[in-house]
């Protein structure tokens, strides 16, 4: 059973395994036409294998570290006990070819975490800020930004430190603004232009509340909307019982 709130005492990547891996498998997998109606998708798996561990190195070059922690999302999603629609209509979404066997092959190739409630980013969310820890996250998901803690985006070169003033502001905005992708509405017409207007200099959850209020939306549906958006902290999990804590905002420490 993975324990995630120990604090990595030592620079480690904990690399966005999912991302990463489909990244990977996408970028060999060939498209052949046997005849005029007979067409056909392939993927060299070894290519796949090559591809991937390429990018964990350039990962370890740039940013001077030699462990990797990889993380996978598991086969189910706590998300779904919140709004059962979350993700629902990425079903469809196919997996590049060959996926599943890379997958394996990362299991045994690397030290990798899957928790069967969680997404790859939840555990990348709870590690990363962890008090003390000196994990790393590396992941070009934005949702990351609203971890506390040490980012690298690859497709940038970014490197970010993100305060909790940040990342409490990032996860706001998103509870403004929802994923449509992922399932989650957020408040109407609301981008970040407008979330950023209704959250001001110093970002509250009573603003959000006001925000959705204004448009005859109860606090009860904010908060649905606040804890889809949510990628879980060291606070959000307990450890022992190896389940969320879902965000309540009466408990919020806030950092903004």
């Amino acid at each position: 059973m993975p324990y995630l709130k120990m604090p990595f005492a030592e620079p480690t990547l904990i690399i966005d395994g999912d991302l990463f891996l489909y990244r990977a498998t996408t970028s060999v997998e060939e498209e052949t036409q046997w005849s005029e109606n007979i067409w056909s998708l392939a993927t060299d798996i070894d290519a796949a294998k090559r591809v991937f561990n390429n990018m964990i190195e350039n990962f370890k070059s740039q940013l001077m570290v030699d462990k990797v922690v990889l993380t996978f999302t598991g086969t189910k999603n706590f998300r779904r006990s919140v709004e059962e629609t979350y993700k629902t209509q990425r079903k469809k979404t196919r997996k590049p070819v060959g996926y599943a066997a890379l997958l394996d092959w990362c299991a045994e190739e690397y030290e990798a975490i899957t928790i069967d409630c969680l997404e790859a980013d939840d555990i990348m969310g709870i590690i990363c800020s962890m008090p003390g820890t000196k994990a790393i996250c590396v992941s070009d998901d934005k949702d990351m930004m609203g971890i506390p803690g040490k980012l690298y985006r690859p497709q940038g070169n970014e490197r970010m430190d993100i305060t909790l003033e940040e990342a409490d502001a990032f996860f706001l905005k998103q509870a403004l603004m929802g994923d449509m992708t992922d399932g989650y509405a957020g408040l109407k017409g609301c981008g970040p232009k407008s979330a950023e207007k209704i959250l001001g200099s110093r970002p509250t959850w009573e603003a959000v509340v006001k925000a959705y209020a204004d448009q005859d939306f109860s606090e009860e549906y904010a908060l649905t909307q606040a804890r889809l958006a949510r990628i879980l902290r060291a606070d959000d999990w307990d450890d022992e019982k190896q389940e969320p804590i879902l965000w309540d905002p009466r408990k919020w420490v806030r950092g903004v």
